[in-house]
Parts: structure tokens; C-alpha cells; sequence
């Protein structure tokens, strides 16, 4: 991993790359998305301050637990002064998520445990399968691939 000197303030993004381990275009995209700033110089080069390096690894951990982007942006822009996360902030946040990500890890073992179901009887029925007609609601009284929305007046018309 490279090195750089305290005395430097500022990264470019091939050092925020290499030191980060997010690839330059990751970089970019977080940018894009307000995960991170950048200031430009004269020759229009992207520098990012040092503490950059904990934001891109704060948004890295928080991808890895699948937290989307925008609600990462959304913690992030809480914080006093758009600071870089501390300690606390990710215990913070991620207790926050816990809840979240519980319900999804509810909704993976439903969808694991259907898909086994459907695999062991091997019908596939686009009738009664779960997998592919969940909640099914109007197949019950309408026919057809899709649902028509009735407009008022146009009974009869065509």
C-alpha cells in the first residue's frame, strides 16, 4: 500500500484508489452520487482531502452489509458539517440498520425456502407458484398477462 506523507493534505484519485481499494471509477461514481467531494484544481484535477479515505471506507463497509447507496448518502449528510464518520457514527447508524436488515434476511430465507419448494415439486406452475405469482390478487377474477385499468365512460367504446 502507498504511502503518503503527513505533510500532504490532499490526495489525487489514483492515490485515494490505491490506498482506499475502491477503483477510480468507483471513486467517480461516489462522487456523482454526493458520497464523497472532491475540489478541482487550476488544470481541473479532482484532489480530495485525507479524511476522504475513511468516507469511501465508511460507504465500502456499509455496501458490503448491503445498505443501499442512497441511504448511505442520507447518513452520510446527517453528520455535523458532512465530517467524516467516527466509531460511534457507525455504531450508530449500523444499530439503525439492523432492523432493516433483519427484514431482509426474513425475506431471503421466505425466498430460499419457496425456492426449494418449488424445485422439490417441480411444477412451475405460473398458477399457484409463489415465485412467480406472489400475492396473486386479480388472477383470481380477471384473465389475461395484464391487468387493464377500466377507464370510466369507455365501456362499450372501441
Amino acid at each position: 500500500m502507498p504511502q503518503i506523507p503527513e505533510k500532504i493534505h490532499e490526495l489525487t484519485v489514483g492515490q485515494l484508489a490505491a490506498r482506499s481499494g475502491a477503483a477510480v471509477s468507483a471513486l467517480h461514481f461516489y462522487e456523482s452520487k454526493g458520497l464523497i467531494a472532491s475540489r478541482r484544481t487550476s488544470g481541473n484535477q479532482r484532489r480530495y482531502s485525507r479524511d476522504t479515505l475513511r468516507r469511501v471506507a465508511f460507504v465500502r463497509a456499509a455496501q458490503r452489509v448491503g445498505i443501499p447507496l442512497a441511504t448511505i448518502r442520507d447518513a452520510l449528510a446527517q453528520l455535523p458539517e458532512e465530517r467524516t464518520p467516527t466509531r460511534e457514527d457507525w455504531a450508530n447508524l449500523s444499530e439503525t440498520w439492523r432492523s432493516e436488515l433483519d427484514e431482509r434476511i426474513k425475506q431471503l430465507n421466505r425466498l430460499r425456502d419457496h425456492l426449494t419448494d418449488c424445485i422439490g415439486c417441480g411444477c412451475l406452475s405460473l398458477d399457484t407458484c409463489v415465485l412467480s405469482n406472489p400475492d396473486d390478487v386479480f388472477g383470481e377474477r380477471l384473465a389475461g398477462s395484464r391487468l387493464m385499468v377500466e377507464r370510466k365512460g369507455s365501456a362499450g367504446r372501441r
